[in-house]
């Protein structure tokens, strides 16, 4: 222990913390100095020749999510290898080696994580001719690959990139035909108020009769979107695609209402004011408090019903519901509850990630009862099925 002890004094072992603390945030979990500083205390109330104990200190205190922890143990695991065990690999994979070692699997995040930083060449400026070839190429190649990439299976670096591209996506809400009217050469009604000042110019004669016409809309938009924790990847991306495209429609603002359920439901109207998609993902985050939890779907709409019924705007109202169907409720009491959604509402349309899976089929007790009250259902996962999904509703509103 004195050994150990020394070595944390001489800032050898606070340097491997630092330098993973690095790495996981390389992977997209999220670590400041704080936690770092955190971590190496932690480390002093364990017995640093037990990998397990080190490893559960380091987990307790550097992981805040339930969907980073698996990152975490791999990540672990790869940068605290024994050097034996990898001397062993290393020789199972050479040529004259009679089996061929099984390369580990790791998830994206992780790996791109563990890949050496190139600091030098980040750092060394490139020519103006060079750098502009380069970018082009690779914008164009990586747009088309990240079309069809499943949000779920990014790296952290094509992760932050798709938050990005997912904003430059446009929702055509569908219009409807509203209360308010406006002058216009055609209309069954007679602006009269219009006509009847032309006619004083005419001496009293009405030469020409002025009409009103109904102003068009976009439909109210509800959308209820799953925070849980097999829907963790998508989520964040998500809302700010819905915040992004829905902010406006030629001009004129989206009425939309946007809640998040897990556990319960949670109103998003006021993050969804702010006009700044990052301010409105950090004002979400905090009023989000069981993000990566359970999910709940018959509570969160019996709460919707209860509290927020007058954000249903009688029958005009489409709803989106994005969420797996992994719900663990009653089954009959989210089927009580969407059979109300669908009664005031005049389409329902679910976004599904498991889509992307073929021979999918929602026989889990929440999926079946939401596919049985959709009007439509689509898969979500990636770029190419948000854009797609204008020409989904436009299909959905002609049934």
């Amino acid at each position: 222990m004195t050994t150990l002890l020394g070595d944390a004094r001489t800032g050898k072992l606070a340097g491997n913390i630092a330098a993973f603390g690095r790495t996981l945030r390389r992977a997209g979990v999220p670590v400041d100095a704080s936690r770092i500083v955190l971590a190496q205390q932690a480390l002093q109330c364990v017995a640093l020749d037990r990998k397990p104990d080190v490893a559960a200190a380091l987990e307790a205190v550097l992981v805040s999510r339930e969907g980073d922890r698996a990152v975490f143990r791999e990540l672990f695991d790869a940068f605290f290898r024994d050097p034996e065990l990898a001397n062993k690999l290393l020789a199972q994979m050479l040529p004259r080696a009679e089996g061929q070692a099984e390369p580990p699997r790791q998830r994206p995040r992780v790996r791109e994580a563990l890949q050496p930083q190139r600091a030098a060449q980040l750092l060394k400026p490139a020519e103006p001719d060079q750098e502009i070839e380069l970018d082009a190429v690779m914008t164009a190649s990586d747009a088309e690959r990240l079309r069809h990439a499943d949000f779920n299976q990014l790296t952290a670096s094509e992760y932050r990139l798709v938050d990005r591209l997912v904003r430059d996506i446009r929702l055509p809400v569908p219009e409807v035909a509203s209360r308010r009217v406006r002058a216009s050469g055609r209309g069954a009604r007679v602006h009269w108020s219009r006509t009847l000042q032309g006619a004083m110019h005419t001496g009293g004669e009405v030469m020409a009769l002025h009409r009103l016409q109904r102003r068009r809309q976009p439909l109210p938009l509800l959308v209820l979107v799953d925070v849980s924790g097999s829907m963790e990847r998508y989520a964040r991306l998500l809302l700010a695609f819905l915040h992004a495209a829905t902010r406006q429609a030629h001009g004129v603002r989206v009425r939309r209402d946007v809640f998040a359920f897990g556990t319960h439901l949670t109103d998003l109207k006021p993050a969804f004011v702010l006009q700044d998609t990052d301010a409105m993902l950090l004002h979400a985050s905090g009023a989000i408090d069981d993000f990566a939890g359970g999910t709940r779907l018959g509570d969160s709409l019996a709460a919707l019903r209860r509290q927020h019924a007058r954000r249903l705007v009688g029958r005009r109202t489409l709803v989106l519901i994005v969420s797996d169907g992994l719900d663990t409720g009653e089954p009959q009491d989210l089927a009580r509850e969407l059979d109300w959604l669908r009664r005031h509402s005049r389409r329902l349309l679910w976004l599904n990630p498991l889509m992307r899976f073929d021979g999918y089929a929602p026989i889990a007790r929440g999926a079946a009862a939401l596919h049985r009250a959709a009007d439509g259902m689509l898969a979500v996962h990636n770029l190419s099925g948000l854009e797609s999904l204008a020409e989904a509703i436009d299909l959905l509103m002609k049934k």
